[in-house]
């Protein structure tokens, strides 16, 4: 009886930070067998005090973690040291600790290009506060054009969202965002799931997009279910098309419509095609508690003529979709295509997601996962 495949954790980790005085930090996270030592040690160079609070941060950040393996110990440093009232590397921390342990990975090609700003009183909650606009600002100096940029708080409407040309931003409230899950502990529940973005050419990615549902108070139903869905980086035609597949979709469910405020948002809002949908239909799914969340992210292409049939169809660009996927799926993403796709998979393809920790399913119909 074969053993199951587990990818191979790297030995080291690097992610970096920005201190106030336009310094860049890094923290290196290092692995090595626990052999009956502590689980996390830090070391920061003539300041124990850091040392100490770098540790509690991220013991208290994985509090967060559904399963923690407790067999290796993960070592970190720093350097230089930050000012003793600077916390905007905390988050770097605990994001290098995760890399080690191949709990989050940095987009491809960018794992030594990764910045990270913001901080947080409550870590054992999952939470993460901090500046975007302003942590943006501090951070373009340091990043690379192939970077990644990884900023906590929550953006404000009033205030805009940080916009980094040429690089990939992700601004986070919670650490389940790095994986598109929703926050336990809020009484909004906003989801990312993710879809190939694929034009042939270097700016080929998965592209996420995030639905964010508000209860509606007992008694109050709106005009329509479609006048309460928003998506406001849209055009007129595509947001129509969007608010009448989730109606569709919730329409499936029997007990989805008239109980929901909706914002979607996109990474990237200027595209082309319905292969989005599939991905759109999940994320409304997990967000209303409808579906189980994957331990990493939901990838997912497909779209349909049938919505409120729950029929999931085929889409276009299915050989090309499918080596973007593999070249950026890892350890416990959840991929989903549709069914007519299952009989073109390369040889080996399954195989080779399940060696890197990802799982894959054709579906035929939503709901049957």
């Amino acid at each position: 009886m074969s053993g199951i495949s587990h990818p191979r954790l790297p030995d080291y980790a690097v992610c970096r930070s920005v201190l106030a005085d336009g310094r860049l930090l890094t923290i290196t996270a290092s692995r090595r067998a626990r052999g009956n030592r502590a689980d996390v040690k830090c070391h920061v160079a003539a300041a124990p005090a850091l040392a100490l609070r770098m540790q509690q941060v991220v013991r208290m950040a994985r509090l967060t973690e559904a399963l923690l393996d407790s067999r290796d110990q993960v070592l970190l440093s720093m350097d230089p040291a930050p000012n003793a009232r600077e916390r905007d590397w905390e988050l770097a921390a605990v994001l290098a600790d995760r890399m080690v342990r191949g709990l989050y990975a940095a987009a491809p090609g960018a794992e030594q290009a990764l910045l990270a700003l913001g901080w947080s009183d409550a870590w054992h909650l999952g939470r993460v506060e901090g500046e975007p606009l302003q942590a943006q600002r501090i951070a373009m100096a340091h990043l690379a054009p192939d970077g990644v940029l990884v900023l906590g708080g929550q953006v404000r409407s009033d205030a805009g969202e940080p916009d980094v040309s040429g690089a990939r931003c992700s601004v986070i409230g919670h650490l389940g965002a790095l994986h598109g899950h929703a926050d336990l502990a809020d009484c909004v529940a906003s989801v990312r799931s993710w879809f190939p973005l694929y034009c042939g050419g270097s700016q080929d990615s998965l592209a996420w997009l995030e639905v964010s549902v508000f209860p509606l108070a007992a008694g109050t139903v709106p005009a329509s279910e479609e006048d309460s869905i928003a998506a406001p980086q849209l055009d007129p035609a595509r947001l129509q098309a969007l608010r009448q597949t989730l109606c569709a979709a919730r329409h499936f469910d029997g007990h989805g419509l008239g109980r929901w405020r909706t914002l979607v948002r996109f990474s990237q809002p200027e595209f082309q095609g319905n292969s989005y949908e599939l991905a759109l239909v999940m994320a409304d799914r997990m967000a209303r508690g409808r579906e189980f969340l994957p331990r990493g992210r939901l990838i997912a292409t497909g779209q349909s003529s049938a919505w409120h049939a729950g029929l999931v169809e085929a889409v276009d660009g299915q050989q090309a979709k499918l080596a973007l996927i593999a070249r950026q799926a890892g350890a416990g993403d959840r991929i989903l295509l549709p069914a007519g796709w299952a009989a073109a998979l390369p040889a080996g393809y399954v195989a080779g997601l399940r060696q890197r920790g990802a799982s894959l399913a054709c579906i035929e119909r939503i709901g049957m996962i």
